[in-house]
């Protein structure tokens, strides 16, 4: 029988995160992700040095991409340094591509990465979230969510 996955990700070191894809985005299911790198792609990533706030995920010919992600050519890479937005396999049970594929044909959900970051082995991994997108009604119910946690905080802060 399998081991049970823990709830959340052991994140070491956080690279990059997508913080816009919380407010734009109803997320529903998270999956941890590998990344097919390339040697210069993870020095890059080790110094800190990536962005995945325009980056979405696709599946195509039953193997799931990460496009758009930017990862920097290392500085001190020579000729065969990698090209900064490449799309890039990511690396998911057969099980969890059916999934994702059927929710994303199916039930119009898009896959978005949340973060990019280091898990305690050294590997690179990908939170990526099953998400649909909000209205705009959405997106002002959060904003004035957030505006009301920030206000009971001062008055309970300031009521003490």
């Amino acid at each position: 029988m399998a081991r049970p996955k823990p709830a959340t990700f052991d994140k070491q070191k956080t690279v990059a995160e997508n913080r816009r894809a919380r407010f734009d985005y109803h997320i529903e299911d998270k999956f941890e992700a590998g990344i097919a790198l390339q040697g210069t792609e993870v020095k890059s990533l080790r110094a800190g040095e990536a962005s995945i706030a325009e980056s979405y995920a696709e599946v195509r010919e039953g193997e799931v991409w990460l496009v758009n992600a930017n990862i920097p050519e290392f500085s001190h890479g020579n000729r065969f340094n990698h090209e900064p937005r490449r799309p890039r396999k990511l690396l998911l049970h057969a099980r969890e591509i059916e999934r994702l594929f059927g929710a994303v044909e199916r039930k119009g959900m898009t896959l978005v990465p949340l973060s990019v970051y280091f898990n305690a082995t050294g590997r690179a991994k990908v939170e990526l979230a099953l998400a649909k997108g909000k209205q705009a009604h959405d997106k002002r119910q959060t904003i004035k969510e957030r505006d009301w946690k920030r206000d009971k905080a001062r008055l309970l802060r300031e009521n003490r």
